[in-house]
């Protein structure tokens, strides 16, 4: 007996033809019967489907869809293990407010609760890791159900991140009534922008117009405001910090940037703006033992990333770029109170340190065994990308040193939630999206291990993707902490595998390389080949600054030695 007919006008049908309309041009998935009828009916509509080895990598790739596009990312995955699998894709979209949509499966109706394949209540499962989670149960139903999942990851009223939907197999075949498909459901969609309360604005620029000391910190909601943004630092001439969430958004050239003094503007600044940025552990939770009595200034577009850990002494409910825009609209011509001799001092130091660390670490010397040194890598790297690369750093120990050793105008990591192994499907889907432009992922070995499968993605749908794995065969981070703290290494050390050998398996060019003299020949072979990956021994003997910090044995209070320290003294002068 054949599988029945998928009706032009069934559920899978309509969810293709929604999706289009929105203008998703692939989808990222893995295949099985419970989903079938959707994923057939999105390749009759001409959206590419993106096949993958893991479930989890499909959300890591809608994930970076999402953040490379601007828009919507969308996964597909069948019932039960496909859900299940893609859990912790769908954990680090949560954490990182990434709007992604994420479509499966269930056994028919008349089935459920009997015991039938892959029954299971995924909506329980997902709830407290999405802005929406349903079981659409009637064909009528489906049409407005998507539409507000995806106005629910898209931050339409809330804020942004992942959305999940699942339908009964036979429901998705079902006829969805005329009189349900109401065009309005297939408008596209416009990007809704909050302005700010003038009083806020005006209050805004009155505590950054009389600083001596301002620091600004971008995030997620600094997105799309890059040009307000910079001539906010210049108008002010505030200090400036990134994150990961907002790196590249300011030129490495501009004269606010003071990355190198991180923790030292944290300290000195007497007023604080963020912009799109929770204060996590990232930022030291905002704390008064490290940000001391200053003033916060907090602009997002939702809740969440306005008032959480400290309090603003203003708050600005509003789109990043509209805020900044009407903050520079209010001030006018109003000269600045800062400390040019602050700024610039922390600029000079800032563009010392960096310029030390760049000669160090095309002169880092290598360890004991003879092997180089993670920054050889990244000096080799940083000489032969174009400044408007993609890079993904991914890793524990490695990604300490990527995420200060290599700069990037477009950048992708692991994120607050710390999921190590996003590296690979990160790599793949973004040389999708930016087909024009050079994407590297730098990861360690551990990291790549976790999806390293998705060669074979990168392989069958030519994804132009270099990957660079620093293989030093150990959890380098927790090797040292096991060593220093507990005298013992138990279940840390990997071996220095071929990774090499596994690429070329898949049909990718690959090359080991075990000197740094190859390293620049390796790298332009590679480029000039993709998708491409190099297996570069590294010393396990290299010291990160992650591993210098205390981060590893994680402190009670703050995540780093420092920070703890300063925080116990702090509530105890209180």
């Amino acid at each position: 007996m054949s599988a029945p007919e998928i009706h032009e006008q069934s559920v899978a049908a309509l969810i293709a033809r929604y999706l289009k309309s929105q203008g998703v041009k692939r989808v990222y998935g893995l295949c099985g019967g419970h989903v079938m009828p959707i994923w057939m009916r999105l390749d009759a509509e001409g959206i590419q489907i993106i096949d993958v080895r893991d479930e989890r990598a499909a959300v890591y790739m809608a994930h970076a869809e999402a953040d490379l596009s601007g828009g919507l990312g969308v996964a597909l995955v069948t019932a039960g293990p496909g859900v299940t699998n893609a859990i912790t894709g769908i954990a680090n979209a949560h954490v990182s407010r990434a709007p992604v949509l994420v479509l499966s499966g269930l056994p028919p109706m008349p089935q459920e609760n009997r015991g039938a394949l892959q029954d299971i209540v995924h909506t329980d499962m997902v709830r407290s890791i999405t802005r929406y989670a349903r079981t659409v149960r009637h064909a009528d139903l489906a049409l407005q159900e998507i539409d507000e999942a995806v106005s629910r990851a898209l931050g339409q009223g809330g804020e942004p991140g992942p959305v999940y939907l699942d339908f009964p197999v036979d429901v998705v075949r079902a006829h969805v009534s005329a009189a349900m498909q109401m065009p309005e459901r297939f408008a596209s969609r416009e990007t809704m922008e909050m302005a700010p309360h003038p009083e806020a604005v005006r209050a805004a620029v009155e505590l950054l117009w009389t600083a001596k000391r301002p620091l600004v910190i971008s995030g997620r909601g600094a997105k799309g405001a890059d040009k307000a943004l910079c001539e906010l630092l210049s108008r002010l001439g505030a200090a400036y910090l990134d994150t990961g969430e907002s790196k590249g958004l300011v030129p490495e050239s501009h004269p606010s940037v003071v990355a190198a003094m991180r923790g030292t503007v944290m300290q000195q600044a007497d007023v604080v703006l963020t912009i799109g940025r929770r204060l996590d552990f990232q930022l030291a939770y905002g704390s008064p033992s490290v940000f001391g009595d200053a003033k916060f200034i907090r602009i997002a577009d939702c809740a969440a990333e306005l008032r959480d850990n400290r309090r603003g002494a203003v708050e600005i409910l509003a789109t990043g770029k509209l805020a900044l825009q009407a903050i520079l609209a209010e001030a006018g011509e109003r000269p600045s109170a800062v400390d040019d001799t602050w700024t610039t001092g922390l600029r000079a130091k800032h563009l010392e340190r960096s310029t030390k660390l760049v000669n160090s670490m095309r002169d880092a010397a290598p360890g004991s065994d003879g092997l180089m040194h993670p920054n050889r890598v990244l000096a080799a790297l940083r000489d032969a990308l174009p400044e408007d690369s993609v890079v993904v750093a991914d890793g524990g120990d490695f990604l300490s040193f990527a995420r200060v050793g290599l700069p990037a105008s477009t950048y992708l990591d692991p994120g607050s939630l710390g999921c190590i192994g996003v590296g690979t499907p990160f790599g793949v889907a973004a040389s999708l999206v930016c087909p024009e432009k050079t994407v590297v992922v730098a990861t360690g070995d551990g990291a790549f291990g976790f999806n390293a499968m998705e060669l074979d993605t990168a392989a069958r749908h030519k994804a132009p993707v270099l990957v660079v794995v620093a293989n030093n065969g150990s959890w380098a981070i927790e090797v040292r902490d096991q060593q220093e703290s507990h005298g013992k290494v138990v279940g840390t050390r990997l071996q220095f595998s071929d990774h090499a050998a596994m690429a070329r398996a898949f049909g990718l060019y690959a090359e080991r390389v075990e000197r740094a003299e190859d390293l620049e020949g390796a790298i332009e072979r590679a480029m000039a080949n993709r998708p491409a990956l190099l297996d570069v021994l590294v010393t396990p003997e290299a010291v990160s600054s992650d591993a210098k910090s205390g981060l590893a044995w994680v402190p009670d209070l703050q995540p780093l030695s420092a920070w703890d320290e300063a925080e116990q003294r702090w509530r105890s002068s209180v």
